[in-house]
């Protein structure tokens, strides 16, 4: 189903209270009326006081938000919406001291807020695989002090990427976090976000000849001065997303590279829809089960 486009304006008219945002999120989890998950009795009513159902026939009470994105949160939902909003419809992002000012929470909220939404991004990213003619190549990215660049880079974390070109166009794309670019690594990213049996257009690293085994694999030796024609797309994703890091966050832990790959993606996958990627994000946050997050590790 076609997401309704909102604009800025639209999005803060909307939800602007607490009434609205619990009405979306009943609407979108109960589209036929209220069913009970415990007995499956399709009726009940909303105790306004406590946000919960209960139901006519065994009493059990549900919560408007349990088994969502907004499983046991302490914060106002407006503050949630807005920072759907905000994460979604900016392709610079947003960071987590950005978001403590403009909702006023602090940054380990901001961060653990954004953190959710990242790996909601994620989850939704698997989804779907690439096909048709593929450009695949790796990078170094991340790192706090200059130093050696490409591979064997000290500090720095390897990623791979691949990227649809259709007919002299970028399509969608794909990226991982990976420990090394080995074999294993390469397959077990092809594996999970390549469709068999597409054409992958690479360098000639030796790591990537892996890739024969299921897909028509074009290996080119490329000097650095003509590496842009053969792959121009994956090579604008790969320093789209180095500015991206940079002037959003000014670096980034290894750690949690992967969460920024996701949020990058998601976002890039979707820039054909720009207007429609918050009601996207909210939808699947009512439909995504609850993120419970380890502390975070400065």
């Amino acid at each position: 189903m076609q997401a309704k486009i909102t604009n800025f304006w639209e999005w803060q008219q909307h939800f602007s209270d607490e009434k609205t945002c619990l009405e979306a999120i009943i609407k979108q989890r109960w589209p036929e009326g209220f069913c009970c998950p415990r007995c499956n009795h399709n009726k009940g009513w909303l105790l306004k006081t406590r946000h919960v159902f209960e139901c006519s026939d065994c009493h059990h009470h549900t919560s408007i938000t349990a088994g969502t994105l907004f499983h046991n949160t302490k914060l106002p939902l407006v503050k949630w919406f807005w920072c759907i909003y905000w994460l979604s419809s900016d392709k610079g992002s947003i960071s987590a001291l950005r978001l403590t000012k403009l909702i006023g929470v602090s940054w380990v909220t901001a961060q653990r807020m954004l953190r959710k939404l990242r790996v909601t991004m994620g989850d939704q990213n698997s989804l779907y695989k690439l096909t048709g003619t593929i450009e695949l190549d790796d990078a170094f990215v991340g790192g706090k002090h200059k130093g050696k660049r490409s591979r064997g880079a000290e500090g720095k974390t390897a990623i791979l990427v691949a990227c649809e070109s259709n007919n002299g166009k970028p399509g969608f794309v794909a990226m991982k976090a990976v420990p090394n670019v080995d074999k294993e690594n390469v397959r077990t990213f092809a594996q999970e976000s390549i469709e068999p049996g597409q054409t992958l257009n690479t360098d000639a690293f030796r790591a990537l000849n892996v890739l024969t085994e299921e897909h028509h694999h074009i290996a080119k030796v490329t000097p650095p001065e003509a590496v842009d024609e053969w792959l121009p797309w994956v090579h604008i994703v790969i320093s789209n997303f180095k500015s991206y890091l940079l002037g959003t966050y000014h670096g980034v832990s290894g750690q949690y590279m992967q969460e920024y790959l996701d949020e990058f993606c998601y976002r890039l996958n979707r820039r054909f829809w720009e207007e429609q990627t918050p009601n996207r994000l909210l939808r699947i946050c009512i439909d995504h089960k609850p993120v419970f997050l380890k502390p975070v590790v400065c």
